[in-house]
């Protein structure tokens, strides 16, 4: 007489789980000091100031908002950490969080790009929007990543912008996007140059309805992106010598066969020409957003 089929089955995996169960014990106990020593060799790391050429220590750097102490540079930070530091802690709720791009035009390449660059950077998309508390304040937020297609924006990222913008004014809510882009998405050819119509559209109904918008530039901020809703805020802030512009400043000289001034579409010579309010460092950006939201406060609830 043979054994029953399913009882052999039912033991082979109950011994097969505890066997994967004592592994996995072992290697969380050797994997604890894995991490620690990962930990430790990256705190050693050297990094180098893409401006200054000085050697900095990871830890230095992370301690120091990713400033360099030294000269001041602003590192690109993603869009995660950025909200980090903006809003209160654990007040940050996702808005169209699943919400993903596809090929509309079948590009070649690109659906395979997309989602590459997805695994890699860990988001859906170049724009992570929702609504969080700003120094108790309810604010909608949307921070831009430039590790996916350099922040580019395509019809997906219109979107996420457009209905956050949306949200904000039926709720509202005052407004902060922070920027940082290559401009429209090429892989989408038109289709992401009507991104540029639609924020702006969003934006103008969001003024309209008598709320605030602050907008904040980082490094680089160009293309369709300057030339559409990050040049609307109400007020527009700005990291310390971001790139802002439309075309790149060498497309620039290579059209017009000349070179270009020192500091030519920095922060600092924009603020200068009236285009930003005010050029605010790393570690005061959060607190500088804070006190133009409690300012504006008392007229929220007016309608212009």
């Amino acid at each position: 007489m043979t054994g029953n089929p399913f009882h052999e089955k039912k033991t082979f995996l109950m011994a097969l789980r505890q066997k994967t169960a004592g592994s996995s014990k072992e290697a969380e106990k050797h994997g604890g000091k894995q991490a620690e020593g990962a930990a430790k060799r990256r705190d050693a790391m050297d990094v180098t100031c893409e401006n200054c050429g000085s050697h900095l220590r990871f830890s230095d750097l992370s301690e120091n908002l990713y400033v360099c102490p030294v000269c001041h540079h602003h590192f690109t930070i993603p869009a995660a950490y950025r909200i980090k530091l903006i809003a209160d802690r654990g007040s940050f709720r996702q808005i169209c969080g699943a919400l993903k791009g596809g090929n509309p035009l079948d590009f070649p390449g690109y659906g395979e790009k997309l989602e590459k660059t997805r695994k890699a950077a860990g988001i859906n998309e170049a724009v992570i929007t929702g609504t969080c508390k700003i120094q108790g304040i309810k604010t909608v937020l949307c921070v831009m990543d430039n590790r996916f297609f350099m922040g580019s924006m395509g019809m997906a990222v219109g979107e996420k912008l457009t209905r956050s913008i949306e949200y904000a004014t039926k709720n509202r809510l005052p407004l902060v996007i922070v920027s940082t882009s290559g401009g429209a998405r090429m892989q989408e050819g038109i289709l992401s140059l009507f991104q540029m119509a639609k924020t702006s559209a969003a934006i103008a109904r969001h003024d309209e309805a008598g709320l605030l918008y602050i907008s904040v530039l980082t490094n680089p901020t160009t293309g369709g992106v300057t030339a559409s809703f990050a040049s609307l805020g109400d007020v527009i802030l700005a990291e310390p010598n971001a790139l802002i512009g439309f075309a790149g400043p060498r497309v620039i000289e290579q059209t017009i066969k000349a070179s270009l001034p020192e500091g030519f579409q920095r922060a600092e010579a924009l603020k200068d020409w009236g285009f930003v309010d005010q050029v605010v460092p790393r570690h005061q950006m959060t607190e500088q957003i804070g006190r133009l939201l409690r300012l504006h406060q008392p007229y929220q609830r007016r309608k212009v």
